[in-house]
């Protein structure tokens, strides 16, 4: 629903005398804990996360054929080593679970903020209404890979670059235009790709073949520019192939790509707005020595709940799927987060997550037992006028989907501007063991928010840092040689800050300008991120 600028106004103001009344008798969190048995290790629903329950519906089409079953030609299992045969980060978070929020250690004893280089970026009238697109969006995570030498002589980057020692940086913004630039000064190492949809979501790159996958998260200006995913050759930057868009199979009109992708066996996975799943064997092969794709066995998977619809609870699905074993877990913008076997691409069981999840989960494996970290944004269940209510963030058990404890932060949504967690959140390692960390958005008044810590096994706070800014960006962290580590969170004001993980203090802050609704990439002491205010940073730690 679109509102006048002087009624955003008005009701943030009347937010904020309401929530300042509000916090002398009103808990602005609350934990909530379950009786949880730890049972066999066998995924499987329980009577609480049966999807009859949640209204489930599902239908599958393979091969453009509807089938009522499916068996993939060559099974896929995950074990659990590393997601990527590249140096980087090569999808949202690193890797199938999510909790790759860095490459390589920081140098110790470092804690400065320093912007080494800017890229211009610029912007994209929308497909509809008024306005345009400007810089990066939500959840906008660059990419950034160190090629070897034979990679490098296979590929297009500018003859200068191949012969240095190159780090490049694969940025798709929100202009329509994929950028790749060096991370040590930020210059162009090969030409710009023009595509000219606007990209919200991050890209990824195949693990293991010069593939970049890229994901509009609309339509363009033009009534022909619908949103479809594109998989391009990064060897020539040829593209490949397309799908998605105006699906027959999808039960939703709109069309988006936010999410980023993984690969496996030769098969890609990729959910879309449109509220399908799709996943398809690349038969990526080498013809005439140059890198093509011959994609068959295409399923999609098509499902809705019980309280689905175009104008409420939205099919679809914005945040970016985790994997463990032969398992698929994805939530949707309907409050719906599902198990889904690979295998044979059916719902093993659902669970209700509440509200629009557009952070995507982390899994954690501990003591050998998997287990999903999600929180969500306050879209749908506010109070009516004035936008309020509890946002849950929950720990739920990955073999059966059972709620193990709820914590929730009173948040305000306002105009559509969601409050709660939209972004990722991090599991800690070395120093910061044992806490799960992320940022609320929108509490406890309107423009703030707070980065929290909580303890994984009982839900408890640790820390609370309080934010002037609320923040979208998903935070990323990494650890120096002996274990310290230290986390680099932006926010809505354009403030990028590094804070001490075991307590939760800003040792340095730096003004980008502009909203930074993007996740920053990290590799080393280097940062890269994208702000809305049409600017790429390379930012050092020093």
């Amino acid at each position: 629903m679109k509102t006048s600028r002087a009624f955003r106004i008005f009701m943030m103001g009347l937010d904020l005398i309401v929530m300042f009344f509000l916090r002398l008798f009103k808990k602005f969190t609350r934990l909530r804990t379950f009786d949880h048995h730890i049972g066999t290790r066998v995924v499987n629903n329980t009577e609480e996360t049966s999807p009859e329950k949640m209204g489930i519906v599902s239908k599958l089409e393979v091969d453009g054929q509807e089938t009522d079953s499916y068996e993939r030609k060559d099974p896929v299992y995950v074990s659990d080593a590393s997601y990527s045969e590249y140096e980087g980060i090569v999808t949202f978070r690193g890797n199938h679970r999510r909790n790759g929020y860095s490459y390589g250690r920081m140098s110790s004893k470092k804690n400065h903020l320093n912007i080494d280089w800017t890229v211009d970026t610029g912007r994209l009238q929308k497909g509809y209404g008024k306005g345009f697109w400007t810089g990066s969006g939500w959840t906008g995570q660059p990419l950034i890979v160190r090629w070897t030498e034979d990679q490098k002589k296979r590929m297009n980057i500018y003859p200068t670059k191949k012969e240095e020692d190159l780090t490049e940086v694969i940025y798709s913004t929100m202009d329509g235009k994929v950028y790749f630039l060096d991370i040590e000064d930020g210059s162009f190492t090969r030409d710009v790709i023009d595509v000219g949809l606007p990209f919200k979501g991050s890209g990824a790159i195949h693990p293991s073949l010069p593939l970049l996958h890229l994901g509009p998260g609309d339509s363009g200006p033009k009534k022909e520019d619908y949103a479809r995913a594109y998989i391009y050759n990064l060897e020539n930057q040829k593209k490949l192939f397309e799908y998605g868009g105006k699906d027959p199979f999808s039960i939703r009109s709109f069309c988006g790509f936010d999410s980023s992708p993984l690969f496996f066996n030769d098969y890609i996975f990729e959910p879309s707005e449109n509220g399908l799943i799709y996943s398809f064997k690349l038969n990526a092969h080498y013809e005439d020595d140059e890198l093509t794709i011959a994609p068959d066995e295409f399923v999609k998977l098509q499902y809705h709940t019980y309280r689905s619809s175009e104008k409420k609870y939205w099919l679809g699905m914005e945040d970016s799927p985790v994997v463990w074993e032969n398992y698929l877990y994805i939530a949707d913008n309907g409050g719906t987060l599902l198990c889904i076997d690979m295998n044979t691409m059916k719902i093993i069981w659902a669970q209700d997550v509440v509200d629009d999840t557009n952070g995507s989960p982390v899994l954690s494996i501990e003591e050998g037992h998997p287990y999903l970290y999600i929180g969500t944004s306050l879209h749908w269940s506010p109070s009516r006028y004035l936008r309020l209510g509890y946002c849950p963030f929950f720990k739920i058990d990955a073999l059966n989907g059972e709620y193990v404890w709820i914590r929730d932060y009173y948040c305000n949504t306002i105009a559509g501007i969601s409050g709660g967690v939209q972004s990722s959140p991090i599991l800690g390692e070395n120093d910061i063991k044992d806490l799960i960390i992320f940022p609320v958005a929108r509490t406890p008044s309107v423009m703030d928010g707070k980065l929290v810590a909580l303890d994984i096994h009982t839900g408890k706070e640790i820390w609370s840092t309080h934010m002037k800014n609320y923040a979208w960006s998903s935070p990323v962290v990494s650890y120096d040689e002996a274990g310290n580590s230290l986390i680099v969170q932006c926010d809505s004001g354009g403030m990028m800050h590094l804070i001490r993980g075991v307590d939760g203090k800003i040792i340095d802050s730096l003004s980008l300008g502009a909203n930074i609704e993007a996740t920053p990439a990290m590799m080393g002491d280097r940062i890269v991120v994208g702000t809305r205010g049409q600017k790429i940073y390379g930012v050092s730690i020093r």
